[in-house]
């Protein structure tokens, strides 16, 4: 390269850094944190699997306000001050999740259930978004005309 070259650097966006961006949350990265999320799209309908073991059902709480899904779950672990702890690793307290949801999705719509340590959401599509076919019309096409203002 001789002085004076430009130099022109290419940047490759990462992936996993736009579905951390995308399933953002207060208690880390989205791989591997407190409460580690999948998320797919099959057939229109987005679903969300939070991972919850050992998390009583009744303490997991879903809202959807302003195009942001919240999930909080309270995990509580036995807290025996009569032992010597070797190990801790197991989080426990309150945990908060939130996924902020695209205009094309119908958040009135959203459902969860729990199943074996597992928050299953579900958020359909919007009719109005799901792809569609559009009818071709035959015969002359419309003349377009300009209007000039003087």
């Amino acid at each position: 390269m001789k002085k004076g070259d430009e130099v022109t650097t290419m940047r490759f966006a990462d992936p996993f850094d736009e579905m951390d961006r995308l399933l953002s949350s207060f208690g880390g990265r989205w791989r591997g944190g407190i409460m580690p999320v999948d998320a797919y799209e099959r057939d229109g309908i987005y679903t969300l699997r939070f991972d919850l073991p050992g998390v009583d059902p009744d303490k997991v709480d879903v809202t959807v306000e302003g195009g942001v899904l919240t999930v909080t779950a309270e995990s509580l672990i036995d807290n025996d001050n009569n032992v010597t702890w070797l190990l801790r690793e197991r989080p426990s307290g309150s945990h908060r999740r939130e996924v902020r949801l695209g205009e094309h999705l119908d958040s009135g719509a959203v459902e969860a259930n729990f199943n074996n340590g597992v928050l299953t959401v579900t958020i359909p599509m919007r009719d109005e978004a799901k792809p569609h076919k559009v009818a071709i019309s035959s015969g002359t096409p419309r003349e377009i005309t300009a209007s000039h203002s003087a």
